[in-house]
């Protein structure tokens, strides 16, 4: 921080995956928990020793999820920066509790932080295990293409560019001690963005033997606790800061599907 003058930390550093968190929980509460713990630390001594002017112009932008406002029911409104936090998992519980901790050293240390609580990211060099890449290499390799309990689990979709421009809003003319949602304005069911990504590869990869990669399908047994419906309320960071997603779903997974096959 001091070698390089720092003038803000953008915190994406957390480990994501529900099912890992379920297995083996500790390894999220150390990342997310006890790393955001450090990272706010150190930023809060390194701070310290600015002048006035560079202090309060430095910002710490923490990355968190929709997760921690819990599951919504079919008709309930979108999550808002208001919803009340009621984390499902371990791994929602660990970025909750990391939200806390952000918001703590700012109210009593002053620190020009701003949460940020995203929904489900998409798009090129995706994790292998999330959903999205998960399906199109499990398709590409004519392997089963599972889904949990009967698919009809919604998310709020947003592709990983729209987010960053998001992030760069934030953090450029984003007021401190605010909270903003970003959220794609894409609420699919998880068995919607399988069969679409199937489709998509009927044309644009088809198998030999002409049968549709939906074919390939299979539903497995539900996971533990696992939330009904995520849906995210952006107005507050489109109306204040003027932001807008570039990408439809269609036109976001289409670009995401053209990289895995080249």
């Amino acid at each position: 921080l001091k070698a390089h003058e720092v003038r803000a930390v953008i915190n994406f550093a957390a480990e994501t995956h529900v099912d890992r968190s379920i297995a083996s929980p500790l390894p999220f509460y150390e990342t997310n928990i006890m790393g955001t713990a450090v990272l706010l630390e150190q930023v809060r001594r390194y701070v310290s020793t600015l002048g006035s002017e560079e202090s309060g112009d430095f910002r710490f932008v923490h990355i968190s999820t929709d997760e921690v406002y819990g599951s919504l029911g079919p008709d309930d409104r979108a999550f808002s920066e208001a919803s009340p936090y009621r984390p499902n998992s371990p791994y929602a519980a660990s970025k909750a509790a990391s939200d806390h901790l952000v918001r703590a050293v700012r109210e009593t240390y002053g620190l020009g932080a701003i949460i940020t609580n995203c929904s489900n990211n998409y798009g090129p060099l995706q994790y292998p295990e999330k959903l999205i890449p998960l399906v199109v290499n499990k398709a590409l390799r004519r392997e089963s293409l599972p889904i949990y309990g009967d698919g009809l689990q919604r998310r709020d979709w947003l592709y990983v560019g729209d987010h960053c421009s998001a992030l760069r809003l934030v953090l450029e003319t984003g007021r401190p001690g605010e909270t903003y949602n970003i959220g794609g304005g894409a609420e699919l069911t998880n068995l919607a963005v399988v069969k679409h990504i199937c489709g998509l590869l009927d044309r644009k990869s088809p198998r030999p033997d002409g049968t549709p990669y939906e074919s390939q399908i299979a539903f497995v047994n539900d996971r533990p606790g696992h939330d009904r419906r995520y849906a995210v309320d952006s107005s507050k960071l489109r109306v204040e800061l003027g932001w807008e997603p570039a990408h439809s779903f269609a036109a976001g997974i289409e670009r995401t599907l053209d990289w895995y096959l080249a």
